[in-house]
């Protein structure tokens, strides 16, 4: 069982081989059309769909996220490498925030970064962001072989084996997924606490003058 219980834990860590960081040297430096968007995004985070018919940009999608101010208006139908970057931080942030908190977050973002706004651009936040998370992947990787330790010592038991194994199984979901839980609480938290009444401010600002 504990032979199987290393190639267990070796799929799950295969998971995190796939991640697909889009180095922004791979981003084209001319504009795009959504066709040439689509197709970039798909080539390049293909290994974290879960099956392989899955989409991951539509144009549908992208065009939504134009009309509720995610992403900014591409100019003359063509995207640029800007937009590109926004589109990669929206594809991992809609797994887990809502609309709502995401134009929270990228309300600031697109006033003060896009369009060299400032000398720090969207691709120099774009770098510093990813290269903190891969620096956090040891410790995720400890983390979870904890929490996969913890949930092997759950029903011991339970009767007969195959329920056993469900049960904890069942144990090692519930135990990510409370992780995940409290994480996006504190995601919504920190929105609200700081990024939605800062927006507020500024429109009471704007209205004043």
């Amino acid at each position: 069982m504990e032979n199987n219980n290393e190639e267990y834990l070796k799929s799950i860590f295969d998971c995190f081989k796939k991640l697909d960081y889009i180095n922004p040297d791979e981003i084209p430096n001319i504009d795009l059309y959504m066709d040439q968007v689509t197709t970039f995004m798909d080539e390049h985070l293909q290994a974290s769909k879960r099956y392989s018919e899955d989409k991951l940009l539509t144009k549908t999608m992208i065009n939504n996220y134009t009309k509720n101010n995610l992403l900014p208006s591409p100019n003359k139908k063509k995207y640029s490498k800007e937009h590109m970057l926004l589109l990669i931080f929206i594809y991992y942030f809609k797994n887990i925030l809502s609309i709502s908190d995401i134009q929270s977050i990228f309300n600031p973002l697109t006033e003060k970064y896009y369009g060299e706004k400032s000398d720090i651009g969207l691709e120099t936040i774009y770098k510093e962001v990813f290269k903190n998370q891969n620096e956090q992947i040891d410790a995720l990787v400890k983390d979870v072989i904890r929490k996969y330790n913890k949930s092997r010592e759950s029903f011991p038991d339970a009767q007969p084996e195959e329920d056993r194994e469900f049960l904890k199984t069942f144990s090692f979901i519930c135990m990510l997924s409370f992780d995940v839980y409290i994480k996006k609480q504190m995601i919504e938290k920190i929105i609200d606490d700081t990024l939605t009444d800062k927006a507020k401010e500024e429109k009471k600002e704007k209205k004043e003058t």
